[in-house]
């Protein structure tokens, strides 16, 4: 059975420091706190393209769930709620994606 996560894309940040010290500092524990159900959180920092551009996104938030159920009812919490607005609001690129998604995994 596939694993159901939520994924959030955060656009390249304004200022970069800010936006590190907001989400590194605030926004993850918050997000460990009030985002009930999560199996696992894996955050990743984009660091460039291979053709040495700035890349159009800086960080992706994965948050995995047991089930697209128990994603469903964890976002429809009041303290998801206030994680998913505080995203919003420390991004100073533009707007996150959010997506849901289903991981399928092959080990090599």
């Amino acid at each position: 059975m596939a694993e159901t996560k939520l994924i959030v894309i955060y656009p390249y940040p304004a200022d970069v420091e800010a936006f590190e010290r907001a989400y590194v500092e605030d926004h993850v524990p918050m997000a460990r706190e009030n985002i009930k159900g999560m199996t696992k959180f894996v955050a990743t920092k984009v660091v460039g393209t291979p053709d040495g551009q700035t890349p159009p996104f800086y960080r992706i938030a994965e948050l995995h769930f047991p089930s697209i159920e128990a994603l469903m009812a964890s976002a429809a919490s009041e303290g998801a709620q206030k994680a998913v607005a505080h995203a919003v609001a420390i991004s100073s690129g533009g707007t996150p994606i959010f997506l849901v998604a289903e991981e399928e995994t092959t080990t090599f």
